[in-house]
């Protein structure tokens, strides 16, 4: 067996530090200094694999990407299912979805993006792989025959739109009550788009 790559490692166990420093104290007030001393470890050994904090931004960034990618797996070893399309729709307009990166950091990012051109680059990478799988996921159901959605890719393009403006709008919300209906009724909204029917959708609730 081929051995684990101790730079990807190392440089994978500097970004969550990262991450998480920059979480707590924001991330202007996030140095290499602060990182270092978070893991007891010389800034040297973070700078090796790092040059700048502009480099472990960038890093984080790609692994934020790696995590929202996971949502297009595939249960079943035989092709996608209802149920699949189903999953991915109730797992983007959930709580879990929106904690996978903190909203702070990715505002933080977001405003970087009209700034540093590497930065609207990677932003732009993330956005444009979610529609383009989500899109294969619409175009695989639709070869099924499980639903008919007339263009695979623009209907992903209007619930990432969807998605992108419910959660900067709910992220300014602070009754928790409210915060779960207005998700509820966009991710409604989503299955509208698709038109899968409310009839449909009780019936694979249950079984989930």
């Amino acid at each position: 067996m081929g051995r684990k790559s101790l730079k990807g490692t190392r440089q994978l166990e500097i970004i969550k530090v990262f991450y998480k420093v920059a979480k707590k104290e924001g991330y202007e007030n996030t140095s290499i200094a602060k990182i270092a001393k978070v893991m007891d470890i010389n800034p040297s050994l973070i700078i090796h694999y790092f040059e700048t904090k502009e480099d472990l931004t960038y890093g984080l960034i790609d692994y934020i990407l790696e995590r929202y990618l996971l949502i297009y797996t595939i249960k079943q070893k035989d092709g996608i299912t209802l149920e699949d399309l189903h999953h991915t729709i109730e797992t983007l307009f959930s709580k879990k979805w929106n904690l996978l990166f903190d909203d702070g950091l990715f505002y933080t990012f977001y405003a970087l993006a009209f700034r540093e051109k590497r930065i609207k680059e990677k932003y732009k990478t993330i956005l444009d792989s979610l529609r383009q799988g989500l899109a294969a996921l619409i175009v695989q159901c639709n070869e099924k025959k499980l639903i008919a959605v007339k263009d695979p890719q623009i209907t992903a393009d209007h619930i990432f739109v969807l998605v992108d403006g419910a959660y900067f709008y709910l992220s300014l919300e602070n009754d928790n009550k409210a915060y779960t209906e207005r998700l509820e009724y966009y991710k409604n909204q989503a299955f509208q788009i698709l038109g899968i029917e409310p009839a449909v959708l009780a019936a694979l609730s249950s079984a989930s």
